[in-house]
């Protein structure tokens, strides 16, 4: 008897790029044309850019992690883990899942959305001592954590540790590290009102940068407004400046100052997964070279996009590269499970060209600075493009309800400084979150795929 199988098609990663592939695959694929799996260690996209909100409060951490099961037409497969490594020449994925098993996952099409991790240097102590900002789980952490510095502080009857407490440092002059000092900066400034034996002048919040500049893609003035705005709430910014070392109490810049503070907060950049490493393939920057197509060059039926791929600006020309901005990997999805079906359907692929929507910035209260299609907003306007882009951009209508719910509350009722004892007394820093050491190399991917094959 004959059996005929499906083309087994293979999507890693569900944040926006990986999900939006789904979606659309499920939607133009009969159920019998192909079979859909895809990878993930949680069945849940995160809506990353509302993660500062999240960390401040405002936002509940419910509300940005949108389930992947709720529609009950939903027909793929999610295998709980994470790929670790890819076999290109026998088409097989390494997962190793949320159990710590090793599992093969064989494909036919393969799409690679892993996203990225948080770039770090080899500064002394920094994953040791600094938090990131890159999960629900370090946002969830990094709120309980500015609220115990409070309650210590508070208690506390050493003027030195009660200053160390109340110092705060966040690394990072792009969106997630701006939002996130800003949203946490509005945080302990409402908070501290509570708390009647602690003065609020000891309450410092330091924004740091190599660059020149904060967020430069806002452009000279919006970038000023914004400055202006964070240090008008007197957070402390410090541009050419970055961290040499770090300890358990105290942060030494680059510029030679010493900052007592228990609280360093990473968002210096990102780079590549390193499942990307594992391809073998020719990379940018650490991102997979892809043609304007998505696809890999010389290697049928693998596809990458987003955060992880060096996917061609054609709207900009010139070599550009698209930034890994949920905006490209939204369409970078749509456009790769067409490509996928056309390959499947023996039709032609279409380059991925898509023009910049603008940006939006949070800065927390009635504080933002946007720039739509170019027009350049602050305040108030700027405030509801933020939020009215967010809204509109959140998967589920009980995604949008939650968040709109929890901003009225808010607005209406203010800040809650409640701490949930999340993953308290347990390490919660940077090597804690992102296991690095956990890919293989390209040897070994192949070496593993071949024992298996032979134990077969």
């Amino acid at each position: 008897m004959n059996t005929v199988t499906r083309p087994r098609i293979l999507v890693v990663g569900a944040g926006f790029a990986g999900v939006e592939c789904v979606r659309r695959l499920e939607r133009k694929l009969s159920p019998d044309e192909a079979d859909v799996t895809l990878v993930t260690p949680f069945a849940y996209q995160l809506y990353l850019p509302l993660l500062p909100q999240v960390a401040s409060g405002v936002l509940t951490p419910q509300s940005i992690a949108v389930s992947l099961r709720r529609s009950k037409k939903y027909r793929t497969r999610i295998i709980p883990g994470g790929a670790i490594g890819v076999d290109l020449k026998s088409k097989v994925c390494v997962i190793r899942t949320i159990t710590d098993q090793i599992v093969n996952e064989p494909y036919d099409y393969i799409v690679l959305a892993p996203g990225s991790i948080t770039r770090t240097f080899d500064i002394p102590g920094l994953t040791d001592h600094a938090f990131g900002m890159k999960t629900l789980a370090e946002a969830a952490y990094i709120r309980d954590h500015v609220i115990s510095q409070l309650d210590l502080a508070d208690a506390s009857q050493d003027p030195d540790e009660r200053a160390s407490r109340l110092q705060f440092v966040v690394v990072g002059g792009g969106y997630a590290g701006t939002e996130t000092a800003a949203c946490l900066q509005r945080l302990t400034h409402a908070a501290v009102k509570r708390y009647p034996r602690l003065d609020p002048g000891l309450i410092k919040w330091h924004l740091i940068d190599i660059a020149p500049k904060l967020m430069p893609e806002l452009g000279e003035k919006l970038g000023s407004s914004a400055q202006e705005i964070l240090r008008r709430r007197g957070i402390d910014i410090s541009l050419g400046v970055s961290i040499a070392k770090a300890g358990p109490e105290e942060v030494t810049f680059t510029d030679g100052r010493v900052i007592p503070t228990r609280t360093l907060i990473w968002t210096a950049g990102v780079v590549a997964s390193p499942l990307i490493a594992t391809l073998g393939a020719e990379t940018v920057k650490g991102r997979l070279a892809v043609a304007p197509e998505m696809n890999l060059p010389g290697n049928d039926g693998v596809f990458a996009l987003g955060d992880s791929a060096a996917v061609p600006d054609l709207a900009k020309g010139d070599g550009a590269m698209c930034p890994p901005t949920a905006q490209h990997a939204l369409r970078q999805g749509r456009r790769v499970a067409d490509n996928v079906i056309a390959s499947l359907r023996g039709g032609p692929l279409r380059p991925y060209v898509h023009k910049d929507l603008g940006l939006v910035v949070d800065l927390g209260g009635t504080d933002a600075v946007s720039k739509p299609l170019g027009i350049e907003l602050r305040g108030l306007p700027a405030q509801a493009v933020a939020r009215g882009y967010h809204w509109s951009a959140l998967r589920t209508n009980v995604a949008k309800t939650r968040v709109m719910t929890n901003w009225l509350l808010n607005a209406v009722a203010g800040d809650d400084f409640v701490r949930t004892g999340f993953q308290a007394r347990k390490p919660a820093r940077l090597k804690d979150f992102e296991y690095t050491d956990a890919y293989l190399t390209p040897e070994q991917v192949r070496a593993h795929v071949e024992g298996t094959a032979r134990q077969e």
